[in-house]
């Protein structure tokens, strides 16, 4: 393995990131020239995505398109020190996402009537939530889900540490306080400064994580100009009495698109997609199991930005997602088989616990190659893996209404001490970690009150706990030299150890994107 690595450290020719690289990553021969080609593949995707006139006109007319400049530089990072299956495993499941997203923006941009102005595909679109999954839109075969907060925000600030900073600081121009989430925060000055495109024929919204999305959501409905329809999925989702009412939800949001769009529920449709939706699920327990083992495959950001792109985003409705899925277990396994590591020393097994920092998603890869900490599975991930009814309709609402009470953020930071704490530990123990890497995301109050908990859970069990500071889209907060220092001090003054690869101790990266 030494050898694959290459001779160099990586923290003297990868992370610091002052300039443009002036060569690739050297992986031997075979790696190099695969991850050359997918980087080539990603260029001639983003260069057949700008030809389109109307994705032209878009990437002038709104602000927050020039973050996808840093596509190639964004996959760089992602794929930083691997080798082997697991490089193979990022490229499939994180380009996947990239592909999907200009998809979507195609679509957003042909449906914007300042560019392709495509009236019948916006009567065809229904605006969700950022952190709100589509499953539910599986049963309306004619429409089109699209989000446009995910691309303007969330996706921007993968691409580029201070991408959205400007419609932060927009907002608190506004008079809103500074201490609220950046997230929120972002979508509303995005709102202001008239930064969203004026498409779809109505909207869903929902109580999704916190007080500022809830802000959030009731500022955005006004300035989309359409229907919006409220899903309020129970906070304490855990108790079987609230099933019930989880169910009508859904039913409430499905009359009401079925009211402005004029297309019917098709539980065929449905069906068939829920059934794709599952087997989806399946393969994701595999990738668990295969994590379990002293030989994991589905690492940090490569298992994150997957998962987050097929169950919120997909939701069943794009075979090419099952297809992906079924691609990386065969990778996966046969890499496990062949007992690969993906990187040097594999010194601590590692749950990530919170909410990323947005401005810092490829931190996980900085683990693995600075410190042998292996990121076995994340709070992101950690949600529904109940399979959904493909032929009974009242069965199908509740197992949608309780994907809904468990999206991605919202199953932690609402459902109480046994979604906050216990399952943490619950999982610690079904993944055989001994470290949690704590990510505290300072503009969030909403698991504030368990950090006295967390630290007494972690001490009775022998579980290493680092405490990583940041503020999710504003990196001024918190940097990413940062959060590296709080990881190197816990290592080198409570566990005394020495990094695997000193280069990567610390560096400047503050120019990077």
């Amino acid at each position: 393995m030494g050898k694959a690595f290459g001779s160099e450290p990586l923290g003297t020719t990868l992370y610091s990131g002052k300039r443009p690289r002036r060569r690739r990553e050297w992986r031997g021969l075979k790696d190099t020239w695969y991850d050359y080609t997918r980087w080539l593949y990603y260029l001639f995707i983003l260069a057949k995505f700008i030809m389109k006139p109307n994705n032209f006109k878009g990437f002038f007319r709104y602000r927050w398109m020039s973050n996808y400049l840093a596509v190639p530089d964004f996959m760089d990072r992602h794929t930083e020190g691997l080798r082997g299956t697991a490089l193979r495993l990022a490229h499939e499941g994180i380009g996947l996402i990239i592909i999907d997203m200009t998809i979507s923006l195609t679509e957003i941009f042909r449906a914007d009537p300042e560019i392709g102005n495509d009236t019948e595909l916006s009567k065809k679109m229904v605006i969700f939530d950022e952190n709100m999954m589509s499953t539910l839109m599986g049963g309306f075969r004619n429409l089109k889900w699209v989000s446009y907060e995910v691309p303007a925000i969330y996706t921007s600030s993968f691409m580029c540490q201070d991408g959205v900073m400007h419609y932060v600081d927009k907002t608190h121009e506004y008079g809103v306080p500074g201490d609220v989430c950046p997230m929120p925060a972002a979508e509303l000055g995005a709102a202001l400064e008239d930064d969203f495109p004026k498409i779809g024929a109505c909207a869903i919204q929902c109580n999704t994580t916190c007080d500022g999305s809830l802000m959030g959501g009731g500022l955005m409905a006004r300035s989309m100009g359409i229907p919006t329809f409220q899903l309020y999925a129970p906070i304490r989702h855990r108790q079987d009495s609230v099933q019930e009412y989880a169910a009508d939800e859904i039913l409430n949001a499905i009359h009401f698109i079925e009211e402005h769009t004029g297309e019917k529920y098709d539980w065929d449709y449905l069906f068939e997609n829920m059934d794709r939706f599952n087997k989806e699920t399946r393969e994701f327990l595999e990738w668990l199991e295969i994590n379990k083992s002293p030989y994991p495959q589905l690492l940090g950001a490569t298992l994150g930005f997957y998962r987050y792109g097929e169950y919120m985003a997909a939701g069943g409705r794009s075979p090419i997602f099952l297809e992906t899925s079924k691609k990386i277990t065969a990778l996966a396994t046969k890499a496990y088989q062949n007992k690969e590591m993906a990187c040097k020393e594999y010194r601590h097994r590692a749950i990530l616990w919170g909410v990323q920092a947005a401005y810092y998603t490829a931190f996980p890869n900085w683990l693995m190659n600075c410190w042998g900490i292996v990121p076995i599975n994340d709070m992101l991930c950690c949600v529904s893996t109940e399979m959904v009814s493909t032929n009974d309709k009242h069965q199908a609402l509740l197992d949608l209404g309780y994907l809904y009470e468990n999206m991605i953020m919202r199953s932690r930071s609402n459902g109480g001490y046994e979604t906050g704490v216990e399952d943490l530990f619950r999982i610690c123990e079904q993944m055989n970690v001994d470290m949690v890497i704590m990510y505290v995301h300072i503009g969030c109050k909403a698991m504030s009150g368990y950090t006295g908990l967390f630290e007494q859970e972690a001490r009775k069990r022998g579980i290493h706990w680092i405490w990583v500071n940041h503020n999710l889209m504003v990196p001024l907060d918190g940097t990413r030299r940062d959060m590296r220092t709080e990881v190197n001090r816990y290592m080198r003054t409570i566990l005394k150890e020495e990094p695997v690869d000193p280069s990567l101790e610390d560096f400047d990266d503050s120019l990077c994107w």
